[in-house]
């Protein structure tokens, strides 16, 4: 049994050109309104190295995700649900830039969560990362730990609604992890 060859230093250098020649186009490609909006992007793909692209751990303060956009909610409607004493319904709209992401939280209600467009990566504790595009949805039980939300794309926004189902007055609607 032979013992597997280290790569020269030839093979070495080619391979780090070619990720330069890669990193480049991406870079040339992609819309940047300035030199700082081209070095977050670099730094962002250079620090993906050591760690998964979209971490679905909590941003720490100085990190990359740290960095990426916020998204940013509009209640749209809160009703009390006459049926239902103590309990109301509150629609809420969620924008996510491009890149945006939403570190862990809980919501003290049944929520259902309806993509409008675009496409979110989220995951609950305890469960896989999913992907929802445009006109697909996903739930959360009460108190459930909402690892993580995000748009992953670096163009598009995306929106979501979200139905709330919680205590009556319509709020708090976040919760800390």
């Amino acid at each position: 049994m032979k013992a597997a060859r280290l790569p020269h230093r030839n093979q070495v250098a080619a391979g780090v050109a070619a990720l330069s020649v890669m990193l480049a186009a991406g870079w040339a490609l992609m819309p940047h309104g300035s030199k700082q909006d081209a070095v977050q992007w670099l730094d962002d793909v250079c620090s993906a190295v050591s760690r998964p692209m979209f971490s679905s751990a909590p941003a720490p303060a100085g990190s990359g995700e740290a960095a990426r956009p916020a998204t940013s909610t509009k209640v749209i409607s809160c009703e009390a649900l006459p049926h239902v004493p103590g309990k109301s319904v509150t629609t809420v709209i969620v924008d996510f830039p491009p890149l945006a992401y939403s570190p862990a939280h809980r919501h003290p209600g049944s929520v259902t969560a309806i993509i409008l467009g675009g496409t979110i990566r989220s995951q609950l504790g305890g469960g896989p990362v999913g992907t929802y595009k445009t006109g697909e949805t996903f739930f959360e039980p009460p108190g459930t730990l909402h690892v993580f939300a995000e748009n992953p794309d670096p163009v598009k926004p995306a929106k979501l609604v979200a139905v709330f189902v919680a205590d009556e007055n319509c709020g708090p609607l976040l919760l800390p992890p």
